[in-house]
């Protein structure tokens, strides 16, 4: 390690101010902030002293992450292989070369079978958003002169995991294009964009590309196998469709047809363990919008509705299916994109309970409620904020004007 210390700082002055290569600085500093420390210290008072800082937080974010690219690889070739199984099917293309040369025997009983067609699958996508979105990045840092942080490290790990398997690679390009672009950067970059950027490349695919991006044909990596969501089940056909398809466990455990990362609460319980002991995820934020999703859900099975089949799906089951966890662990808690203020979190997290739980059930054609609901409540977090920062300002006029 010492050996490249040395090197780094031996090329550092190339990229310097006044160098032959100072535009290029961005792209030599994010490398060496990367793998060590900035040895960068405030030369005068006042000192603040703190061991985290932002490369430590998105890293954090990344671990936490980590069990739901476990669950992503595994349960995408986990509902492959059983749909396999059943029809006959197999692997077509680069990809069933690939694995036939790594011993995949298309066997969901064999759990790496199940990981390694899922890989098959997760792993381009992962690629394809990181170096496309990575570009644009780096594009703008050096028109803008800025450092490239590693803010990007989230985005690229949460777009991949909030999508379909069979989605095509152009479109993962593109929508990670819109979001970086029209979602982050056009507002200022890291830390000025009001939306969250993986959410918005998301929400642009689904408005863009309804076809591939929804419906039940995308969720499972099989050509012409039919894998329907349980959001999807129960708008067609009520409880009875949900409970004879699935377990409650099942869903919990995350073995249901989805978005590669997404299906997993349980996956996400992991990550939320993370963000709340390192205090990087808002508990508030989770909390509120955990009581929001429960107290709606609750309310509308209580009311029923003979032309609604929605209505029957107990708050039991909104927690577990559709995005639900993940959107609320790793999207909501965004420090960037959401409420600031103790108090406007807890009204933050609960608008975006509540409107995940109205878009599913009121608007059945459209089940899975939760990528707009944290949009919108993204577009509301300044005004949130702002509303109690007036409310503390004029309780503390009465106070000293008393």
């Amino acid at each position: 390690m010492k050996l490249l210390r040395n090197l780094l700082d031996k090329y550092r002055p190339h990229f310097l101010p006044g160098s032959k290569y100072e535009r290029l600085y961005p792209l030599y500093e994010a490398a060496d902030s990367f793998i060590y420390t900035p040895g960068e210290v405030t030369a005068g008072a006042p000192h603040v002293r703190d061991s985290i800082d932002l490369k430590r937080v998105m890293i954090t974010v990344v671990i936490a992450l980590i069990p739901c690219f476990f669950m992503a690889m595994w349960n995408t070739g986990y509902q492959a292989n059983s749909a396999m199984q059943f029809t006959g099917g197999s692997v077509e293309g680069w990809r069933g070369v690939l694995l036939e040369a790594l011993g995949y025997t298309a066997d969901p009983n064999r759990f790496l079978d199940n990981l390694l067609l899922g890989a098959a699958w997760f792993v381009p996508i992962y690629l394809v958003t990181n170096i496309v979105g990575g570009l644009w990045e780096a594009l703008f840092c050096l028109v803008r002169r800025h450092e490239l942080n590693e803010g990007f490290l989230v985005t690229g790990s949460l777009f991949p995991l909030i999508c379909p398997p069979t989605l095509p690679l152009w479109q993962v390009a593109l929508g990670i294009s819109f979001g970086v672009v029209i979602g982050k950067e056009i507002f200022g970059g890291t830390g000025k964009n009001f939306l969250n950027p993986a959410l918005t490349g998301r929400a642009f695919l689904f408005f863009a590309y309804p076809a591939q991006i929804s419906g039940n044909s995308v969720w499972t990596a099989v050509d012409g196998v039919s894998g329907a969501t349980v959001l999807s089940q129960a708008a067609e056909g009520g409880m009875q469709a949900v409970m004879k398809a699935n377990s409650w466990f099942d869903a919990f455990v995350g073995t249901i047809p989805g978005s590669m990362g997404e299906t997993s609460a349980l996956a996400c319980l992991f990550g939320a363990a993370v963000l709340l002991f390192t205090g990087i995820g808002a508990w508030r934020i989770m909390l509120s919008g955990l009581l929001g999703a429960v107290a709606l859900s609750s309310l509308f099975q209580l009311i029923g509705s003979t032309t609604n089949l929605m209505f029957e799906l107990g708050p039991h089951w909104h927690l577990v299916i559709g995005g639900f966890a993940f959107g609320l662990v790793f999207m909501a808690t965004d420090p960037v994109s959401g409420a600031m203020t103790p108090e406007g979190q807890w009204l933050y997290g609960f608008l975006i309970g509540t409107m995940c739980i109205l878009i599913r059930v009121i608007n059945p054609a459209f089940p899975e409620g939760m990528m707009l609901a944290i949009l919108f409540g993204n577009v509301f977090a300044p005004l949130i904020d702002q509303l109690v920062l007036k409310f503390h300002i004029k309780r503390r006029l009465r106070h000293v004007q008393g």
